[in-house]
């Protein structure tokens, strides 16, 4: 069974980022705690890391360090209005997904 959540998990995790960030600026770890704290979207730094620099690549995610209360100054990232459309478009595309999924599923198309 984990190998099959690795596979299905390793194409949503750019939404679920993404969703994360459309709720607001978040830094690194808080985007790994987030995420870990999901069942079936636990993913490590190694992971999340990669992606969050990919989004920004992409026009999708914009960066900026702020000052943390407790340690270094910490690299923060936020959707920018790409990152805002793309989040749109692939929260369409997953609920269409979804719901074609479910229909085969449950036997209902």
């Amino acid at each position: 069974m984990a190998k099959t959540v690795s596979q299905l998990r390793r194409g949503v995790l750019e939404l679920a980022i993404l969703a994360l960030l459309g709720r607001g600026e978040k830094y690194g770890g808080e985007i790994v705690d987030d995420l870990a704290g999901r069942d079936g979207l636990e993913a490590g730094p190694g992971t999340v890391y990669p992606l969050l620099t990919r989004l920004g690549t992409a026009g999708y995610v914009d960066t900026f360090w702020e000052e943390s209360p407790s340690g270094p100054p910490r690299k923060y990232y936020r959707l920018t209005r790409a990152g805002s459309a793309q989040l749109a478009e692939q929260q369409q595309t997953w609920r269409t997904l979804v719901m074609s999924m479910n229909e085969l599923i449950e036997g209902t198309a």
